[in-house]
């Protein structure tokens, strides 16, 4: 979203863009929204989905300090015996790590020191040593081109349906949303080529 919505309000200056942040589901026909964004998985069936961005991933980062002082997980179960930096979503629940490879998954509620709210904080912990967090592969890029953070467990953690914008099927399109799906597409081609999607 980050280069669609500036594009967006370049080429249409005259639409007011209204976006509302929110880490909980949100029912956006009962809430009066145009349209939502999710992760493919969770998108409800009977709307209409517009896939962009490409595919998601979260992995699991430690730092290479951490990782020397304890070493590295080789299956998920192994996270038993390690520091994690453990993530509350918005309404309090803990967030429980998912990990799956050739049939066999496992859903952890993981343990740790510390317990944080917000990904970026996540990727700073890990950083810092404080334990191994785990977060959108986006998230963490640039920490992991730097070598400040190294994957593990990278083949308990494929890709998944990544993000899709959404809005009812029942209902007539606003000119305003369809012109914005419209821009979404177009930066989405340029940035993601079928070619290069994953």
């Amino acid at each position: 979203m980050t280069r669609i919505v500036p594009t967006f309000l370049e080429c249409y200056p005259d639409i007011h863009l209204d976006l509302v942040t929110e880490g909980a589901f949100v029912d956006i026909v009962a809430e009066g929204f145009d349209a939502g964004v999710r992760l493919g998985e969770a998108v409800p069936q009977d709307m209409v989905a517009v896939p962009f961005a490409g595919e998601g991933r979260f992995l699991a980062v430690a730092s290479p300090a951490y990782l020397e002082g304890n070493g590295a997980p080789r299956t998920p179960t192994d996270l038993a015996q390690h520091r994690c930096i453990c993530f509350r979503l918005p309404r309090g629940k803990m967030y429980r790590w998912e990990f799956a490879r050739r049939g066999e998954e496992f859903k952890l509620e993981v343990q740790g020191a510390i317990t944080l709210d917000h990904i970026g904080l996540m990727v700073t912990a890990a950083i810092k040593g404080l334990g191994i967090a785990y977060v959108s592969a986006a998230t963490a890029k640039v920490a992991l081109a730097a070598g400040e953070l190294v994957s593990v467990l990278a083949d308990w953690t494929p890709p998944f349906p990544g993000h899709h914008l959404y809005y009812p099927s029942h209902r007539l399109v606003p000119a305003a949303l369809r012109t914005f799906i419209d821009v979404l597409r177009e930066i989405d081609r340029q940035d993601y080529p079928a070619d290069r999607r994953t």
